[in-house]
């Protein structure tokens, strides 16, 4: 972590100051050491130049494992590809001249996909996860020397509020035990005038019907390592059934809908074997996390005017995408 991280830092929970144990290297990086609040005197380790604030078992177990798994796979600068420049694009929308030196908060940035496009434009950026990730992240994002990790909660964020000019939160908020919660408490950490941006899976009077929801209730208690062999061991026959029939007209929306297949008929920057890596990796990511519980739109409205925001656009609204002001 870096020093001036200290500046915005705070206790989960209390808010208070934390005192740094561990000598700075050479670069003005801790790498290994102690964050101590001065109102508990409780210890925080910092591990690998990443500040923890949770235990390492979590109910986003399943996630760390499967980013560290599959560290590069939605990586742009791994892939070739440019699908999640183009998704921040879309869904934040905030250029290098915006970003350049201000400090931006990834609210669950899993390996990186998209804190990777933040820190090219320049931004001084916070990366947090609550699970492992945060590790496959560090991987991804080394190059980057304006970049700092936190493995913490978005229930008890470890910052001082109004410390970031932007903050977003991509894929996150459904699947945490909170939603609300967690959208109020990333509004709060952005600044008066700041910027931020939510994307949350969209729910429908028919969502839960999609066969995923009927699978969760047995998928989500399987050990994580049960479930990714029984997809790895699925996947040969499924990844090319699925790859011609969700391509059917008005037939494969529905099919869609009722086969839990992660597999994108879209990605035509990528290679078939890339297409197939993908799709056991989101097929895990739909069926393994513990909490799935998508918002109405109206649901994040209220929840954003009780938390103060300014105003807010929703760019699209299944899923819900939405951008607004502190």
């Amino acid at each position: 972590m870096r020093t001036e991280l200290l500046d915005i830092l705070a206790e989960p929970g209390t808010g208070a100051r934390l005192r740094l144990e561990g000598a700075p290297a050479a670069n003005g990086r801790v790498d290994e050491g102690r964050l101590v609040s001065e109102a508990t005197g409780k210890a925080y380790p910092i591990v690998a130049g990443i500040p923890r604030f949770v235990a390492a078992e979590n109910y986003a177990q399943s996630f760390g494992m499967q980013w560290n798994r599959f560290r590069e796979v939605q990586i742009d600068s791994a892939t070739g590809a440019s699908f999640s420049r183009r998704r921040f694009d879309a869904e934040m929308g905030w250029t290098a001249e915006e970003l350049g030196g201000k400090w931006i908060l990834d609210a669950g940035c899993g390996a990186g996909r998209l804190a990777e496009i933040a820190a090219e434009r320049g931004a001084n950026l916070v990366a947090l996860d609550y699970s492992n990730a945060v590790d496959a992240a560090a991987k991804v994002l080394a190059g980057y020397p304006n970049v700092d990790l936190v493995q913490a909660s978005l229930l008890e964020p470890p910052f001082r509020q109004g410390v970031f000019d932007y903050a977003y939160c991509v894929g996150v908020v459904q699947h945490t035990p909170d939603p609300p919660a967690v959208i109020a408490n990333v509004v709060a950490l952005v600044r008066a005038g700041g910027q931020f941006s939510f994307t949350i899976y969209h729910r429908r009077p028919w969502t839960k019907l999609n066969a995923k929801y009927l699978l969760r209730p047995i998928t989500r208690r399987l050990p994580p390592e049960m479930l990714l062999r029984g997809i790895e061991a699925a996947m040969p026959a499924l990844f090319p059934l699925t790859d011609r029939l969700f391509r059917v007209p008005g037939l494969g929306r529905v099919a869609q809908f009722l086969i839990p297949v992660a597999t994108y008929v879209d990605r035509d920057g990528l290679s078939d074997e890339q297409r197939y890596a993908e799709a056991v990796l989101d097929t895990f990511d739909m069926l393994s996390p513990r909490y799935d519980s998508p918002m109405t739109d109206g649901e994040v409205d209220a929840v954003l005017r009780a938390a103060g925001a300014a105003r807010w656009d929703f760019r699209t609204r299944a899923p819900i995408n939405v951008v607004g002001w502190r």
